[in-house]
């Protein structure tokens, strides 16, 4: 990804974004990800029984894709909402982690899906810290 490169090329680029690019690459390698992995789902006999891992999955990836767009974005933001969404993203990240990691034993996409998902979640914490420090 070029997120790093862009970033820090933007006239608006602040030094310590380092924990706000990670997040946006976590959230964008999460959304495709859980994206991914719900159309496994979809593909596995027993769907009926994924249902809500599939849900999730794609209500995960849609709040990610927004969080890393909104992120991404640095004329003349609100931070304040930019946090918000990255704490929702966080959430996200944890239901659908701990839904992919109830079906990990017997799938592996599930099991990538909750390391993405964890990997995500820690990701957004981290941003999340930095930028209440910094509307401090």
């Amino acid at each position: 990804m070029h997120v790093q490169e862009i970033i820090r090329s933007h006239p608006a680029a602040h030094g310590g974004d380092d924990a706000l690019i990670h997040c946006i690459e976590a959230c964008y390698d999460c959304a495709q990800t859980c994206t991914v992995c719900a159309d496994a789902c979809l593909g596995e006999e027993m769907v009926r029984d994924l249902v809500r891992c599939i849900r999730l999955d794609l209500d995960c990836a849609d709040i990610c894709a927004a969080t890393g767009q909104v992120a991404s974005r640095r004329t003349a933001g609100d931070m304040g909402l930019v946090r918000r969404m990255i704490e929702t993203c966080a959430e996200a990240c944890r239901v659908c982690g701990e839904e992919c990691a109830r079906h990990a034993e017997r799938h592996e996409h599930c099991r990538i899906c909750a390391e993405s998902c964890r990997a995500c979640e820690r990701a957004c914490h981290d941003a999340a810290k930095g930028l209440a420090t910094t509307l401090q």
